[in-house]
């Protein structure tokens, strides 16, 4: 699931690492008890991802959940400037940036990057072990995370990835395991749009 909204996000701006913002805090609050049957969690180290767990209910909310590989995309020296901003001081950039997925003009990770971090944790057993049953692992992490590994999944080409819209404090939801992954629901909200 993608975390709750942040300063940047309602600014539509490159996220940094930031707190949630008082609605998407609140929003996620409102939505406590709507996740169920969880049998691991694991966050983005960030810490949106880790006070939307806590908000929710699923987590202590500290860091002892955390996942590096559902950390968010490093946009490098974008973060927390809007896309049209950095359109307005460099638009040979953002036209590089969007149209070459290893291109990282920003100096941070490119897309491949993220989109090979993703289908590696995608891949990786681990991630479902621990119970033999059906196990509901529920992941916080971030847009740009979600939407790597709906690529993964449908076995997409990383164009794709500028085609999927994922809203704060959303759920999809992957069945099956490494290897066999399907898309159940893409970005649910779990929370009314007008907190969220």
């Amino acid at each position: 699931m993608s975390h709750a909204s942040t300063a940047a996000t309602a600014a539509s701006a490159f996220a940094a690492d930031e707190p949630l913002e008082p609605r998407g805090a609140a929003a996620a609050a409102d939505a406590r008890g709507t996740v169920a049957r969880v049998t691991a969690l694991r966050c983005s180290p960030a810490a949106a991802a880790v006070e939307t767990a806590a908000a929710l209910g699923l987590g202590p909310g500290d860091t002892s959940t955390t996942a590096d590989a559902l950390r968010d995309w490093d946009l490098g020296r974008w973060r927390g400037r809007t896309l049209d901003d950095v359109a307005g001081t460099d638009p040979a950039a953002v036209t590089e940036w969007l149209s070459d997925p290893a291109a990282a003009p920003h100096g941070g990770e490119p897309l491949v990057g993220v989109l090979a971090r993703v289908a590696d944790l995608l891949a990786d057993p681990a991630l479902v072990a621990g119970d033999d049953r059906a196990p509901h692992v529920v992941l916080v992490t971030h847009a740009a995370v979600v939407r790597a590994a709906v690529l993964s999944v449908l076995g997409a080409p990383p164009q794709g990835f500028w085609r999927i819209d994922v809203a704060p404090l959303t759920s999809t939801v992957l069945r099956g395991a490494p290897g066999r992954w399907t898309l159940r629901t893409l970005a649910h909200p779990l929370a009314s749009p007008a907190r969220g």
